[in-house]
């Protein structure tokens, strides 16, 4: 049976560079509208959820979620992994999604592609008769012959990714999300909600170049989807104005939200000085 697969995207008001952006007009949507929409045209999802907080300069998102008739839920404004964590359970989730609202031109076929490797796991869980031995040998194992607790297409660096900024998916099973909503104490951990299960990940790459797996230090089972090309210094994500410029620019050029993230690649060859609207731009880190 298909594991019930839900999309949360956190959302939030007071961004420190560019506050109010996830409802600021994108293409004649607010952003956070596009992210949901898209998030929606995933097939492997079967609900998509908007996670904000009780803070009341959220009271705006929940009353746009809800005249829009979009799932909601309201949690800790800081405790990000509790937010999520009340969310999955509130809608029984065995697969959650975390997607973040500043991402408008996120892709649902990237979206599938993530959840597709931790998906198998329902098919190659260990029996109960499995020798120690062939339970090891799958600590390492390539795709399938492991199964995965957590599995994303970007991680921070050293790991490193091969997808734009933008693009970014992180998927895990609820019994990964539980562990780590149990068990973390850093700030960190809790604001960004998965760091707790990848740290210490020695990631290897096997003869499938598209995916390098490895074992946390805190013995979680992890995935890193890469791409064939290295893309992973564009920018993509709205966190500055120049980034919200560069983001209208690419919906202004398409009559619709029906494009890929291959249609901006080819968009970006065709007029690469979009690419330097937002090319100065810092991206965080995890501490920051």
């Amino acid at each position: 049976m298909k594991p019930r697969t839900i999309a949360i995207i956190q959302a939030r008001m007071s961004s420190s560079r560019l506050p109010g952006k996830v409802l600021l007009d994108i293409g004649g949507e607010p952003m956070l509208a596009r992210v949901v929409e898209r998030a929606l045209c995933a097939k492997l999802v079967d609900q998509v959820i908007v996670a904000t907080t009780t803070d009341p300069s959220d009271d705006p998102i929940a009353e746009f979620c809800a005249e829009r008739g979009y799932n909601f839920t309201r949690g800790s404004l800081n405790d990000v992994l509790d937010r999520y964590y009340q969310a999955a359970r509130e809608y029984e989730a065995e697969i959650i999604v975390r997607l973040t609202a500043d991402c408008p031109v996120l892709d649902p076929d990237v979206v599938d592609q993530t959840i597709a490797v931790i998906a198998r796991n329902e098919v190659t869980k260990q029996s109960p008769s499995m020798s120690a031995e062939t339970a090891a040998s799958r600590e390492l194992a390539p795709r399938g012959d492991m199964n995965f607790d957590f599995v994303a297409n970007r991680l921070p660096p050293p790991m490193g990714r091969t997808f734009p900024i933008g693009l970014d998916t992180e998927v895990c099973t609820f019994a990964a999300l539980e562990n780590a909503w149990t068990n973390a104490t850093e700030k960190h951990q809790r604001e960004h909600v998965m760091p707790y299960l990848y740290e210490g990940v020695n990631l290897q790459t096997f003869q499938h170049a598209n995916l390098s797996t490895g074992v946390s230090q805190r013995n979680f089972r992890i995935a890193l989807l890469n791409h064939d090309l290295d893309y992973g210094a564009l920018r993509w994500t709205v966190d500055t104005p120049e980034d919200l410029e560069f983001i209208r620019e690419i919906f202004g050029r398409f009559n619709n939200d029906d494009f890929s993230w291959h249609d901006i690649l080819a968009l970006l060859d065709r007029e690469p000085e979009l690419a330097k609207i937002n090319a100065d731009v810092h991206h965080k880190t995890l501490m920051e």
